[in-house]
């Protein structure tokens, strides 16, 4: 997906929402874990119950990763459901060597078709590259993130006086542009959000951290936006989870309503 196409999905349905697809097996509702496929027909109710008001959806690999080749199918069905106008983010957190990055690109890229994956930054520009090799796809760099380990190095200053995430946001942009690179930052560091857009004027910030773990919406948006949003602000369990019987989507439906109806006046 471009950055325009992007954009103009945040415009029309006035929503800069992506729900992440956390699903846990153990916490989905009980009448769906007696079908083939629990976690995909569940995936199936969440995208039918909000593909209309959000923009992107964000599986974490280590959800499906953990059922083995089992979950891995309930992943790559989930990606064929999704409609090709909706942003797809494989939330991998890889990176590696050049060679095994280049792998890790082609399984997400080419296999999976992902529009996007996360990738640490730790091991510099070589292990980032060839993600960055593909026409239309999108790397997701750590930047700042929303757990509260973030602090343990993320935070650390640098020689220069800078914190290693602003090193690491400023230094990265050498390697990619706003067409094909965006950043995660924690809506649980709002106050920093405006440092870093001033860094990072024009490229997309994905943001993890609103609902369950704390982070205040408004603030994300008044804090993090720029003229195109540039915005992806992101919501599993709140959403995900809001329901649990037979009618569980209606749940999931009207919180994902609810947070879509905030964003709507920024959109």
């Amino acid at each position: 997906m471009t950055r325009k196409e992007l954009i103009d999905n945040i415009r029309s349905k006035r929503s800069c929402l992506c729900i992440g697809l956390d699903t846990d097996i153990q916490k989905i509702p009980q009448h769906l874990k007696k079908s083939n496929d629990p976690v995909f027909e569940f995936n199936k109710h969440i995208i039918d119950a909000t593909k209309d008001l959000c923009v992107a959806y964000k599986p974490n690999l280590a959800f499906y990763e953990s059922l083995g080749p089992t979950g891995l199918r309930s992943l790559e069905k989930t990606i064929d459901y999704i409609s090709d106008e909706i942003f797809t983010i494989a939330d991998a957190k890889r990176g590696d060597i050049g060679n095994t990055s280049k792998m890790y690109a082609r399984t997400f890229f080419e296999y999976f078709d992902f529009d996007a994956v996360t990738v640490a930054p730790y091991m510099g520009k070589d292990s980032v590259a060839p993600f960055l090799e593909f026409s239309n796809k999108w790397v997701i760099l750590l930047g700042i993130t929303s757990n509260s380990g973030s602090n343990d190095f993320q935070m650390i200053t640098c020689a220069d006086n800078k914190p290693l995430y602003h090193s690491v946001i400023e230094k990265s942009q050498l390697w990619g542009s706003p067409e094909n690179l965006m950043f995660v930052v924690g809506a649980t560091h709002p106050k920093k959000l405006n440092q870093i857009r001033e860094i990072a004027k024009d490229h997309f910030f994905l943001v993890p951290g609103v609902g369950a773990q704390g982070g205040d919406l408004e603030a994300v948006i008044r804090c993090g936006k720029n003229e195109d949003v540039g915005l992806l602000i992101n919501s599993s369990r709140e959403i995900i989870y809001a329901g649990s019987g037979l009618d569980f989507q209606d749940e999931v439906r009207k919180k994902a309503e609810n947070i879509q109806q905030k964003m709507a006046a920024y959109c």
